[in-house]
């Protein structure tokens, strides 16, 4: 609350500030000024003073505008701080509940779920050995059967001690269960008791929250709305001198027009400062008949230059066709020479194989029939290894 009351006195000194300065008519910068006569250049820099005024007017509506978002801003972080702060006491009123159900299922295990009542206890008892009895105590033995025939079916020869020890344990399983019963109750109504304080307390803090955050709404609404007046009186106010200031540009503009070179169409106009060749495109009205005519006349040496280059270029093609069809034609005498060289070096080659054939098959049936014609015999591998050395 602290904080949004030091925001809205900071907005309305800020609102204060503003009126103060734009209030008075001596400095107002949108304040309609005396008509002045001259040259349209003093009404450009009379324009340019206006702008910087209205500059300044709004830098200062920029830190109005970023004063309000400062406040919007540090609006938000107060709602996320309070929905931070419900959560939390949410978060840890549910960490209680789960609490208190795990410790009240924890008694009921403790109470109603021994170990030993279960239905297989006796299978896992620790103690079984301990507690084991004799196989047969005595007549009234109940693990007696109807094979050992130490009692009979029908005589009931403990009935009155069953029946009194049945009833006591149901007596005292009953005030068991009332006290148990009577037990959760007092701690559901105790538990429902501190759940409904904290849901009293928890929508006295919430109500108490939403009434601040109206408050707070309804302050900055109301400034807001008070400066959004203000502005709109502002900028009426700035329209009507902005719009009589360009009606009267308009005119300065339109006279200063009617009476320059530009409608009079003065041909001096398009001659640059820098002579007669530095033309002002802006202000160009086109080229005379002198010109027109010289333009033509190189054009139509361009043309001619042009048709000699393409025929020099026609004729340097045509000659590289011939030199290209002459080396073509050449090339394939030359294939033509070395296929006819090449057979006649294969026929020879061919002729000089069949000699060398002939050669070797004569060589081979004269070694045959001649050189290896004689068989060794024996005497002939008795000599050899015939002494120590």
């Amino acid at each position: 609350m602290q904080l949004s009351e030091s925001l809205l006195k900071l907005l309305v000194k800020e609102i204060i500030e503003y009126l103060g300065l734009e209030g008075t008519s001596e400095d107002h910068p949108l304040q309609p000024s005396r008509p002045r006569q001259g040259h349209p250049k003093q009404v450009t820099q009379e324009r340019a003073q206006i702008d910087k005024d209205a500059l300044d007017a709004q830098v200062k509506e920029r830190k109005i505008q970023e004063a309000t978002e400062k406040a919007e801003h540090e609006r938000f972080a107060h709602d996320m701080k309070k929905n931070d702060k419900l959560m939390c006491l949410l978060e840890e009123r549910q960490k209680n509940e789960i609490k208190d159900l795990n410790k009240a299922l924890t008694e009921f295990h403790k109470n109603f779920q021994k170990p030993e009542t279960r239905r297989e206890f006796d299978l896992n008892d620790p103690q079984a050995l301990k507690k084991d009895r004799p196989a047969r105590v005595s007549d009234d033995d109940p693990r007696c059967t109807i094979s050992g025939m130490q009692k009979f079916m029908g005589e009931d020869l403990n009935h009155d001690q069953r029946m009194k020890f049945q009833k006591e344990q149901l007596r005292e399983w009953s005030l068991q269960q009332q006290k148990d019963l009577k037990n959760a109750l007092a701690d559901q109504k105790l538990a429902d008791d501190l759940y409904d304080k904290f849901r009293i307390e928890l929508d006295r803090k919430i109500m108490e929250e939403q009434r601040k955050e109206e408050e707070s709404r309804r302050a900055v609404c109301t400034a807001t709305k008070n400066f959004n007046k203000i502005q709109v009186a502002e900028l009426d106010h700035k329209n009507e001198l902005e719009k009589a200031q360009k009606i009267k540009d308009d005119m300065d503009e339109i006279t200063c027009l009617l009476r320059g070179d530009f409608l009079s169409e003065n041909p001096d106009q398009a001659i640059g400062p820098g002579g007669k060749h530095n033309v002002l495109v802006n202000r160009w009205k086109g080229m005379n008949q002198e010109q027109l005519m010289a333009i033509r006349e190189f054009q139509k040496e361009q043309a001619l230059e042009k048709q000699r280059v393409k025929e020099q270029e026609r004729r340097r093609e045509a000659e590289w066709d011939r030199q290209r069809l002459q080396a073509a034609r050449a090339q394939l005498l030359w294939e033509r020479q070395q296929q006819r060289q090449n057979q006649v070096q294969r026929r020879d080659l061919d002729a000089v194989n069949a000699e060398l054939s002939q050669e070797q098959k004569a060589k081979n049936t004269y070694l045959k029939e001649e050189e290896y014609s004689n068989i060794p015999t024996e005497e002939f591998y008795a000599q050899f290894n015939t002494t120590t050395r």
